[in-house]
């Protein structure tokens, strides 16, 4: 074999290890080091660029050999072979210069990386760095350092992965805003929001000046910082953007919030409308609030179809009171007849009589008066009512109507024994008397 071929081999062989780390690394780590891959997939243009920059010594054919050998049980998976060779070389570690040294323990670091022993790969890759930038081509301590602050990644050492990656940032020309959201989720792993914010809105302003969509998570994270700040104005406008960009029920629901902190209640109505079409609130409070906010805003059919729906599809409870609140929205929207079952239904179902009155009451402005005693009656039977007086004017007043004097007087007269009625209930008495005496002599 002669030098050229050694020499040929040798550069392929070097791009091959030196690249393999950074690529192959992704899958194996957390979403943060994923969303990093940018970053470490520029270590290959990085070496080419740079290597002519300082000079190192060369590789000789002997390690070439060893080298190739672990290379070759590595592409086959072989990692007890790749070890098994690599050690083989480092027996005569004394005979390696510097370059062949770091290769090595490179390759180490590699194959230790593929076997998931994460501590021992960066035992490993932090003697590449040992052996001194004369022996280290740039690119090659350059692409260790991202490497290592990587793999403390892995193993939650978020500390060193921040030191690390601080003394990647001094050396390194491909910092881009990927390395900034690296970092900056680093120091939020530490509690370091301040760092943590600082690095986010870097990486976020650096894409947006760049004409691109920041990524999602960059903008979760900025939200969470911003908000662990109370500001909620920055908060609203970086949900803004996820709704712009990531639309979702969850960012839509989270809008809404921000909006009825910073009291725009038209924007929190209209942002939980875009989440309730969208199918974000699935919840029966959610739905229930949703309803609440119709009705409040002067658009009660709307509430009220939300509340049908919910209850037709099991979201909502069919409970007394949530069929109240439907009938509640349907008067509201001028909707009586269809409130009217709605509400029978709940004073069935509940152990009050508050709701029968509030039915009697309805019939007797219906003019059906023989319901609106029906309902009086039923709601006398349960019993417990906040304003008896109330009812016994209804029920009353549809005796009245039904020329039912004697029963009219009866209730009237009970609610004169309130004060809160006493006038009103004179009144009608005066006048029931008064019709029923003149029927009784209309039928003399």
């Amino acid at each position: 074999m002669n030098m050229t071929t050694v020499t040929k081999g040798l550069s392929r062989f070097v791009l091959r290890t030196s690249v393999a780390l950074p690529l192959l690394l992704a899958p194996a780590v957390s979403v943060t080091v994923l969303e990093a891959v940018g970053v470490s997939g520029s270590f290959a243009q990085a070496q080419a660029a740079e290597q002519k920059t300082r000079k190192t010594p060369a590789m000789r054919e002997s390690a070439f050999k060893y080298l190739g050998k672990a290379q070759e049980a590595a592409d086959a998976q072989n990692w007890q072979a790749a070890l098994a060779a690599l050690k083989e070389m480092e027996a005569g570690k004394d005979k390696l210069n510097g370059y062949e040294a770091a290769q090595m323990y490179y390759f180490y670091g590699y194959v230790y990386y593929s076997m998931e022993k994460y501590p021992q790969a960066i035992s490993y890759y932090k003697k590449v760095l040992q052996q001194g930038e004369e022996n280290l081509p740039v690119a090659l301590e350059v692409g260790t350092l991202l490497t290592v602050a990587q793999l403390y990644f892995v193993t939650e050492d978020y500390k060193s992965a921040i030191d690390y990656l601080n003394r990647w940032f001094k050396v390194s020309d491909t910092v881009n805003a990927d390395s900034y959201a690296l970092r900056a989720q680093a120091y939020y792993q530490l509690g370091d929001n301040a760092k943590a914010l600082a690095d986010i809105n870097q990486a976020v302003s650096m894409y947006e000046k760049e004409g691109k969509v920041p990524k999602e998570n960059w903008f979760g994270l900025q939200r969470f910082l911003y908000y662990e700040k109370n500001d909620y104005k920055q908060v609203a406008n970086i949900l803004e953007k996820l709704v712009k960009h990531y639309p979702k029920g969850e960012y839509y629901k989270q809008l809404a919030g921000m909006y009825g902190e910073l009291k725009r209640e038209d924007d929190m109505l209209h942002m939980m409308e875009a989440a309730y079409i969208a199918g974000a609130l699935q919840k029966e409070k959610e739905l229930l609030n949703m309803a609440y906010l119709f009705m409040g805003a002067e658009t009660p059919y709307k509430g009220a179809k939300v509340i049908d729906k919910g209850i037709k599809e099991k979201k909502i409870e069919r409970t007394s009171k949530n069929l109240e609140t439907l009938a509640q929205a349907y008067q509201m929207a001028q909707e009586l007849q269809k409130s009217i079952p709605e509400l029978e239904a709940a004073a069935s179902m509940s152990d009050k009589g508050e709701i029968y009155s509030r039915l009697a009451s309805i019939y007797l402005d219906l003019d059906k008066n023989e319901k609106a005693v029906d309902m009086g009656a039923k709601a006398l039977k349960k019993g417990d009512l906040k304003r008896p007086d109330q009812l016994y004017i209804v029920l009353g007043m549809a005796n009245a109507n039904l020329k039912k004097y004697d029963d009219a007087l009866k209730y009237l007269k009970k609610a004169k024994d309130d004060k809160r009625s006493e006038k009103f209930a004179s009144q009608w008495i005066a006048f029931v008397e008064s019709e029923k005496e003149r029927e009784e002599q209309l039928a003399m």
